[in-house]
């Protein structure tokens, strides 16, 4: 869980009279000032997210119904399922079911750019100019023939905050979730791991 995750949560923009109002609230005589109250209580947010997160399992967080290929799947499905899904990356999984690599939209933006392009319009801008655009030579290719392996999984009773950095320190925005021996049951992303910072967890 980084710090950025964590003030995504927090408000930061209360004021004086949201200061006082909840002050009024507490029966008693309160011997601290306005700031000094919004100090704590913005410290004590933010270690009650933390907390939270800690305690959260990946299991809790994932989505279950998860978009995968096999090995040999054309890189024309594979694509048309990422367009579908609305997602970009999918796992590639054997006939057993255990994740054996990922394909990216990065994957196939470098494959499509001749391995020179990165992003979707450096392949547009180079099939423009007629040089390296191997739309044609990438429909023979298949999901192994670029995927990314071994891939970077988790299981599902890691905590959340473990998957927060690993996001960081792998640069990705997804991570496939495999049980004990492997095989895939679902898929963790960013956007999960912040929204349970936020709301202490999963449905």
């Amino acid at each position: 869980m980084t710090n950025q995750d964590v003030e995504a949560c927090v408000p930061v923009d209360i004021s004086d009279d949201d200061i006082y109002e909840a002050m009024k609230d507490i029966s008693g005589y309160l011997d601290i000032t306005p700031g000094d109250f919004k100090d704590v209580y913005l410290k004590a947010y933010r270690h009650a997210v933390l907390r939270l997160t800690r305690s959260v399992r990946v299991i809790e967080v994932m989505t279950k119904d998860v978009a995968a290929v096999s090995g040999d799947t054309s890189l024309e499905d594979v694509a048309e399922i990422m367009a579908a899904r609305k997602v970009s990356g999918v796992p590639v999984i054997d006939g057993d079911g255990k994740v054996i690599g990922v394909v990216s939209e990065k994957d196939l933006l470098s494959v499509m750019g001749g391995g020179t392009a990165s992003t979707f319009m450096e392949v547009i801008a180079q099939c423009l100019k007629g040089r390296s655009c191997l739309t044609v030579p990438v429909r023979e290719k298949v999901a192994a023939d670029i995927m990314s392996s071994p891939a970077v999984t988790v299981k599902e009773e890691t905590p959340v905050m473990e998957v927060a950095g690993l996001f960081t320190q792998r640069g990705v925005n997804r991570m496939p979730v495999v049980d004990a021996n492997g095989r895939l049951v679902g898929i963790v992303s960013r956007g999960d791991v912040v929204r349970s910072s936020c709301f202490g967890g999963g449905a």
